[in-house]
């Protein structure tokens, strides 16, 4: 039962909801069962209603009945079971991982031949991770629609001085949209490959999803490495320029200016706004790419049981009701877990990105350009990012900006 609390607790950070300690891990009564000796010692209708109610069942009574060799019949005695186990107690003991098995090959966890843990991430997989990462799309084009409903296009409050300055030279340009078109191909293959089965299968048949999903796989797999390299350009050429200050409280308080015009807060090269886009790519890039990694070498990088160690050894789990974390586990266990994780991790991520792509491009004026051809007006500079223009030019924000014919661009 713990791997489905795990995903239990997953789904709770990809809601976004803070929850008491310990709901979200809460057991539920055991529900009271008919004795064991009048079923044989198999599941009881009170078992298979608690199943169906979504209630934790307690399996010991399958998982501890595989077998007893000790209590074979005698070699000359017809009655009894064959060494002792019969053949459901066999298939328990090989889906709960405690049958003794002899395998030829010698491929990890080749001997593990039933993985139960499997039916607890195919049911969140198919349920509320599709159902609420779907909703949180939705929900960030919605949120984007209405706001350019109501606020408009931001645009350049003062003349445009037709003075260009200089904003992100060509590596920097070159590192971003490394990162912005890695992540746009590796957002649209994940979302093929995560809602296939219940939208695109019913769409074009299993053939033609089985060739999208073939090839979004094999670009979804070697797109990924462009992606963390633009993720570690950008971030040792920005990381510096994105650390808070004090003008970040003053931008923050009135909103950046974005919900009422003619309002302009100090800032440098970025604002509060972009540096909480900033470190939201690169905290989000940084777990998504190492979960990445533990999908594509399985075997070799394995993430969750080091990380459950770790947080075990600080108490978080219990702080939450969790219990003691596995930190044990097959790589089937570790690749669901990585799956699950880098699937909550790339919704989020996804959103936020779309709320980037709508503000640097339709949403504000001249936002573009900064990462087009790398120049931007200066008035643009002046309204948007003050304290930079004024860094860059040596000329305070406030006083007037020479035309472009009186004066040569920065």
């Amino acid at each position: 039962m713990i791997l489905h609390k795990l995903y239990a607790l997953f789904f709770a950070i990809f809601l976004g909801v803070v929850l008491p300690a310990g709901a979200m891990a809460q057991e539920a009564e055991a529900p009271t069962v008919e004795p064991r000796a009048e079923t044989g010692g198999a599941q009881t209708l009170e078992d298979i209603l608690a199943r169906q109610r979504g209630e934790d069942v307690d399996n010991t009574f399958r998982s501890e009945a595989t077998g007893d060799p000790n209590s074979a019949a005698a070699i000359v005695d017809q009655l009894g079971t064959r060494g002792g186990v019969a053949d459901p107690e066999l298939w328990r003991a090989l889906r709960f991982g405690s049958a003794d098995v002899t395998v030829s090959t010698q491929s990890p966890a080749a001997e593990i031949l039933i993985q139960d843990s499997g039916m607890g991430w195919l049911v969140f997989r198919e349920g509320p991770l599709i159902k609420w990462g779907g909703y949180l799309l939705l929900a960030t084009f919605g949120l984007l629609a209405l706001f350019y409903l109501f606020r408009g296009r931001i645009r350049i409050d003062g003349e445009k001085t037709g003075r260009l300055i200089e904003r992100f030279p060509p590596i920097e340009r070159f590192a971003h949209w490394l990162l912005a078109g890695s992540f746009i191909l590796l957002a649209v293959t994940g979302i093929l490959l995560i809602f296939g089965r219940v939208a695109l299968i019913p769409l074009f048949g299993h053939e033609p999803y089985a060739v999208i999903a073939a090839a979004s796989k094999w670009v979804h797999n070697n797109v990924s490495w462009a992606f963390m390299l633009g993720l570690v350009m950008v971030t040792i050429f920005w990381i510096l320029d994105n650390i808070p200050n004090r003008h970040d409280l003053k931008w923050i308080a009135v909103g950046g200016g974005l919900f009422k015009k003619g309002v302009h807060p100090p800032a440098k090269k970025f604002n509060a706004g972009q540096k909480m886009i900033f470190w939201s790519v690169v905290i989000l890039g940084v777990s998504i790419s190492l979960s990445g990694l533990s999908l594509l070498f399985p075997f070799e990088l394995p993430m969750f049981a080091a990380t459950f160690d770790k947080l075990n050894m600080l108490g978080l789990p219990q702080l939450v009701g969790l219990g003691t974390l596995p930190t044990e586990m097959p790589p089937h266990q570790e690749m669901q877990l990585a799956q699950a994780w880098h699937s909550i991790v790339a919704f989020i991520f996804t959103a936020i990105i779309i709320a980037h792509i709508y503000i640097g491009s339709v949403g504000m004026e001249g936002a573009f350009d900064a990462m087009g051809s790398g120049e931007v007006d200066a008035q643009w500079a002046k309204e948007h990012h003050g304290l930079w223009y004024e860094e860059v030019t040596g000329r305070k924000a406030k006083d007037a900006e020479p035309s472009a014919a009186k004066a040569p661009a920065e």
